[in-house]
């Protein structure tokens, strides 16, 4: 179920002001699909690496942890927009330091959330 972790607007404005309009606009019905299938594969890549079906789930989950999966799920979400088209960032190097800032940003949160600590703040 796309959309559980993230809104699309916090996924879209981590791409940054230069992501391609026709994906971020959802500018077609194909365009909507494909943020949608992004969402989709985050929240399962999010649900393995920290062996539990926090999008299910996710209501239960304290404030705090919340925000730790939304932050990883847009993260990722806007580098595959960053992916899906660069032409339309200043450069290369440009698009290349929002998608490490971006990994960077939901790799931390990543790992605090496979923490055993993290059980202390579920359900």
């Amino acid at each position: 179920m796309a959309w559980t972790l993230c809104t699309s607007g916090s996924a879209i404005a981590r791409a940054g002001a230069n992501a391609n309009s026709a994906i971020t606009g959802y500018g077609s019905a194909e365009m909507a699909t494909a943020l949608d299938r992004f969402s989709d594969d985050v929240e399962g890549t999010i649900c393995t690496k920290i062996h539990s079906d926090v999008v299910t789930n996710f209501s239960s989950y304290a404030t705090l942890i919340q925000g730790a999966l939304a932050d990883a799920a847009a993260s990722w979400i806007a580098n595959r927009i960053i992916v899906y088209d660069m032409s339309g960032y200043t450069s290369r190097q440009e698009a290349g330091t929002m998608l490490d800032f971006n990994d960077d940003s939901a790799n931390e949160a990543i790992k605090k959330l496979q923490q055993k600590n993290f059980q202390r703040f579920s359900t």
